[in-house]
């Protein structure tokens, strides 16, 4: 036995303890460690430096200094560590055809949300039990939508569902929530959903809210209806009591430019009366969707195609089609001018993809006004219409919205390879393009701002208790960036371009890009509502 009554031997005593500590330590083998870097942890505060270690897909120790060894160190001296970004808003569709998702993967995204804008696949159990199988690039997880639902259920009709009509809906909405849906999402300016009244959304959005879901909403108007559509949204939030997202905020067309003043306040209003609504934003002037957004919605009742085709050849309803398109041009998304319509995936004519309503009308020997803009936009429907991106938006309001404390990035892009048509730069640069052009560059947003946006904040909204965070025992997705050398290179002019200064991504602990390489690990989970 030792006396601790002497001196010397309390030395030895304590020097055999720090000896074993240290041996300890050394002896903990990790996978990885990452060192030297400046943390964000997911929180809205300020970076520290700290070194991460990880087993397996989790993160087991985070301190100022690991003392131990692992498989494989990276040092990211001089680099910012942030929890992986969460992509709240993205066209999954191509997934199973593109399961890596190198697009979303290189700009640091390690978890992205599909089934927006009232489109999901159906049914969307087997859905995503089919990627549970084929193996993905990223996490995901899904919303249920109600236009595809609703078309399901009632087809291209313009009427009030039956009650055994929505109570099929609804049905349909507690299947999806049961197999882990997030939540349900609307597209109410698109078809069949702009047909829906308030209270069916209501409806569906009660069962969704029972099975604690989220209601995400495309909104009616994003234009000159923008006001009421933000009111419609909110009186949705308080009637079916449920967290909202606003999908991809703006105020779209020169004459609405400036109301989001108006369409934030009464989001500060509705949260400061209890209601949970927040919202995402993608940071760009223009947004993309279908040409026959410019098309009266009634135009295309019982059918996109066949039955727009029949009221065309109608020369009265041609005209009030025609008419509706003009105002659409002149007043909401087409921004006035036909160089604001850009083509970017068109069948009929792929020689036009990159190129604007104004080049159509010009190859064609027309006069470039509205008039003859909305005769090639009727053309190009009878020939099965095409994808635009609308410069629309103004970039006082992206800054004012970005600015928001409830505003989340997203991309609202669509999971892409590289060089294939025309995309909206969003499919490769969103969240580059926030770090470098609007934080660095623009000084819009400091830096734990806009990560906190990306992190911490749509991990809260989504319900994710062990992502979006740098914590112990949270799931290992990390991005690893150079804050002086992030930046989006996707343009307008050239989108098929990866962006730069992201270093690494880790998803559940697996290293899918080091160094700006790709490594097609299909390291991805399918997420479920818990």
């Amino acid at each position: 036995m030792i006396s601790m009554k002497s001196p010397s031997c309390l030395s030895s005593f304590v020097t055999l303890c720090i000896c074993y500590l240290f041996s300890s330590c050394a002896s903990t083998q990790y996978d990885l460690i990452i060192r030297n870097g400046e943390v964000f942890d997911g929180n809205n505060t300020a970076l520290k430096k700290m070194d991460i270690a990880i087993k397996d897909d989790k993160i087991i120790q985070l301190a100022p200094h690991i003392i131990a060894s692992a498989k494989k160190e990276i040092d990211a001296s001089g680099l910012v560590i942030a929890p992986g970004f969460i992509d709240v808003h993205v066209h999954l569709e191509p997934l199973m055809l593109i399961p890596d998702a190198e697009s979303h993967v290189r700009q640091g995204v390690t978890t992205a949300f599909g089934g927006l804008d009232g489109s999901s696949e159906f049914p969307l159990g087997a859905y995503m039990e089919g990627l549970d199988s084929l193996g993905i690039g990223l996490n995901v997880g899904y919303f249920i939508g109600h236009n595809t639902i609703r078309n399901h259920v009632m087809g291209m009709e313009n009427r009030v569902p039956t009650i055994e009509e929505l109570k099929e809906m609804e049905n349909y909405v507690a299947n999806a929530m049961q197999s882990g849906a997030f939540g349900l999402s609307t597209g109410l300016k698109y078809l069949p959903g702009a047909w829906a009244e308030t209270d069916e959304v209501v409806a569906l959005s009660k069962v969704a809210a029972s099975h604690g879901g989220i209601y995400a909403s495309h909104m009616r108007e994003e234009g000159l209806g923008l006001i009421d559509a933000v009111k419609e949204t909110i009186d949705i939030a308080r009637l079916a009591d449920i967290p909202v997202i606003i999908s991809h905020h703006k105020a779209i067309g020169k004459p609405s430019w400036g109301k989001c003043e108006e369409s934030l306040a009464l989001v500060d209003a509705a949260r400061a009366e209890g209601y949970d609504v927040m919202m995402d934003q993608y940071p760009y002037t223009a947004s993309h969707t279908s040409l026959n957004v410019l098309i009266p919605p009634w135009a295309m009742e019982g059918g996109r195609y066949k039955a727009f085709a029949k009221r065309c050849e109608d020369p009265i309803l041609r005209d009030s089609i025609k008419r509706g398109i003009v105002y659409n041009i002149l007043n909401d998304r087409g921004g006035g001018d036909l160089k604001r319509i850009q083509f970017s995936k068109f069948d009929w004519k792929p020689e036009l993809g990159g190129k604007t309503l104004y080049d159509w009308a010009i190859q064609e020997n027309m006069e470039p006004n509205a008039e003859n803009g909305a005769e090639l936009v009727i053309q190009a429907q009878l020939h099965r219409g095409a994808h635009a991106i609308y410069h629309a938006i103004s970039p006082e309001d992206v800054k004012r919205i970005m600015q928001h404390p409830q505003a989340m990035v997203a991309s609202d892009g669509r999971i892409s390879l590289i060089d294939k048509g025309h995309p909206h730069p969003r499919v490769y640069g969103t969240f580059p393009r926030v770090l470098g052009h609007y934080v660095r560059d623009k000084k819009v947003i400091p830096l734990e701002l806009a990560l906190y946006k990306m992190t911490g904040l749509p991990a809260q909204r989504m319900g994710l208790s062990d992502r979006g965070f740098i914590k112990e025992d949270y799931q290992a997705d990390i991005t690893i960036f150079d804050a002086n050398s992030i930046k989006d290179k996707a343009t307008f002019e050239n989108p098929n371009q990866y962006p730069v200064g992201i270093h690494y991504v880790l998803i559940n602990g697996r290293v899918v890009l080091e160094k700006e390489k790709f490594n097609a690990l299909r390291a991805g989970k399918v997420l479920r509502r818990e």
